[in-house]
């Protein structure tokens, strides 16, 4: 019935072929005079998606997780994963192979110093691991007496035969009316901040940071309009972008030229030396910059000042343009979101419909706005025991019905030019249990404190992520992720530097866009997760001290009346819901085109009884 077009569904590899990567991988690490090797979920910048040449995790593991690390010994072999992916890993891996490990408590350097023996060579990519990574390696391996070695070519792709090309996707302008800010401010305020920093230059290593500067997008990873590239802005001059020029029109190229040079990826690397050999001081990224930058800084006699990268802050802040842009994305999206439920509680039910149809047929009603360009990330779509996996992906072979009694969790998110957008909801399909709509309205609450939260400048994610958790934790429950995470302006859906989590450092700032998205999971049984995005606004409170900080919603969605226990909520969260939904039938039915799904929108944003 419905066409997907952003996403495919097909299994990982596995089985014989992931046996005999793993065979190929210790010869040649033998060849190499290597004992092991570390295989990190990365490519030179730390991008969460990353193109199919840097998927080596996958390739070898079978893992297709956004996040973790696999270390490959001469007999032992484990792959690391944070609690969202703990469920998929143990399925996706022959785990006669593999041991699954945390990946952050204990960590995997405290695996290295028990499975390491005195005089081992561990062998790592220093283009794929940050320095602070590598740092932590090496004081493992020197805690068991062994040695790591930064390899000069990655030992894994002299292995993959049938590895994909670097990716070539067209570098796109991103007009004023999108970004609300010429490149020439931006770098007006960068140079500010490279003064800040005391540094002769600042390397921009992460691709964000790149295209938000110079107010370019790409198409080089999937889901986030990416153009992989890097720049390096001096404290004075002209910057550099170094970027495949295959991926320029003469139009792109014009509006780049406007405000730096432009040299090859290739270039990099003799630049770099070329400012070290002055002694010059050089400001890296900390968080996405490759260990290999520093030691070529290094080497050739500058100074490699790591921390963060000051653009990610000024890039979380958004303008007013882009603030506008967002509401407006949110609204486009509301009425393909509202279309979608109405569908799905009309079709659900009949116990025909299945993980993958939701997914194509949400995918479909956000391209009839005409103005999708991808989803934000591949869609969640968990039915029943499925949903109980954080970031369940479908594929043909997981693929379940949904069944009357179900709860059906699915999280998506699009990119349009003017905004990114990312939501959860979950749906009954028929009557939900007791223990269900207790679990649901405790997941809500929590979501209802985070939305309603009222907080002074300066307060961090760390502080407000006891709100969304503190009525699972009075039932002895709580969830595995954070509550939220940063969203870029037609960039990731996962931005830094902010989050609301239990290491959310950052302060929230006026212009930030956050997600809220408190959850439960019971293993083998279903998942629940409500999800809206939060802009930081300033509100006026009588006799303030200081500046008081508060969220306004963007995201509008009828959450499912059906697994509220009334009873739960107290007058303010009911109210709260009420007025919610009441701004979501206001914004969305006049954009509706058909009397079913405009009766559908009406009763499920009536006000609760």
């Amino acid at each position: 019935m419905f066409e997907a077009h952003f996403q495919t569904f097909e299994e990982p590899e596995g089985g014989v072929a992931l046996t005999a990567r793993l065979s190929a991988l210790r010869e040649e690490l033998a060849r190499r005079k290597l004992t092991g090797f570390v295989v990190p979920r990365a490519d030179q910048q730390q991008n969460e998606y990353v193109a199919a040449s840097e998927e080596r995790l996958a390739w070898l593991t079978g893992f297709t997780g956004s996040a973790g690390l696999a270390i490959v010994l001469s007999k032992e072999a484990a792959l690391f994963v944070d609690g969202r992916y703990t469920l998929q890993a143990g399925k996706q891996v022959d785990r006669k192979a593999w041991q699954v490990e945390p990946l952050v408590d204990p960590p995997p350097e405290h695996w290295l110093t028990r499975h390491l023996a005195a005089g081992d060579r561990l062998g790592f990519d220093p283009w794929l691991h940050t320095s602070a990574a590598a740092e932590r390696l090496a004081a493992a391996c020197a805690k068991a007496g062994a040695e790591l070695v930064a390899v000069d070519s990655n030992p894994l792709d002299a292995i993959w035969h049938e590895r994909p090309a670097p990716p070539l996707g067209p570098v796109t302008i991103h007009g004023a009316q999108f970004s609300g800010e010429i490149e020439a401010e931006k770098l007006k305020r960068i140079r500010l901040e490279i003064n800040k920093l005391g540094v002769d230059a600042l390397v921009l290593s992460d691709s964000h940071a790149v295209a938000w500067t110079f107010n370019i997008r790409g198409a080089d990873v999937s889901h986030t309009p990416l153009p992989l590239s890097y720049a390096l802005v001096p404290k004075e001059g002209r910057p550099l972008v170094f970027i495949d020029q295959r991926k320029l029109s003469n139009s792109t190229r014009d509006h780049l030229e406007q405000s730096a040079d432009v040299e090859q990826p290739a270039a990099l690397a003799a630049k770099l030396t070329e400012l070290a050999k002055r002694g010059a001081s050089i400001a890296l990224d900390s968080a996405t910059a490759a260990d290999a930058l520093s030691r070529l800084i290094a080497g050739a006699g500058g100074k490699p000042v790591r921390g963060s990268d000051p653009v990610s802050l000024l890039k979380a802040v958004k303008n007013v343009t882009e603030i506008e842009g967002t509401r407006t994305a949110h609204q486009r999206d509301a009425v393909a979101l509202v279309r979608f439920l109405a569908w799905i509680d009309r079709e659900a039910p009949s116990g025909s419909l299945t993980e993958i149809d939701t997914v194509e047929a949400l995918e479909t009603f956000r391209r009839q706005t005409g103005a999708l360009k991808d989803v934000s990330f591949p869609t969640i779509a968990g039915t029943g025991p499925n949903g109980a996996i954080v970031h369940y992906r479908v594929t043909r072979k997981s693929n379940r019905r949904i069944e009357p009694g179900d709860l059906l969790l699915i999280d998506s998110g699009a990119q349009y030019e003017d905004g990114t957008t990312d939501v959860t909801r979950t749906i009954a399909v028929g009557k939900p249990t007791d223990e269900m709509r207790d679990r649901f309205t405790r997941v809500l609450r929590g979501h209802i404190a985070i939305a309603r939260a009222i907080f002074p400048d300066g307060t961090t994610g760390a502080q407000l992520d006891t709100l969304a958790r503190q009525y699972l934790w009075q039932a002895g429950i709580d969830f595995e992720h954070g509550t939220g995470h940063g969203v870029g302006s037609y960039l990731s859906v996962h931005e830094g530097p902010a989050r609301i989590s239990k290491l959310g450092t950052t302060p929230l700032k006026r212009g930030m866009i956050l997600s809220n998205e408190p959850g439960y999971y019971k293993t083998d049984a279903y998942g629940i997760r409500i999800e809206n995005l939060e802009l930081v606004i300033g509100t006026d409170i009588a006799g303030a001290e200081k500046p008081i900080n508060a969220f306004e919603t963007l995201t509008l969605a009828p959450i499912d009346r059906r697994l509220i226990e009334v009873g739960m909520l107290s007058p303010d969260e009911s109210s709260w819901l009420n007025d919610y939904h009441a701004r979501v039938a206001h914004v969305v039915r006049p954009h509706l085109d058909d009397n079913a799904t405009k009766l559908w929108l009406d009763e499920a944003t009536a006000a609760l009884k």
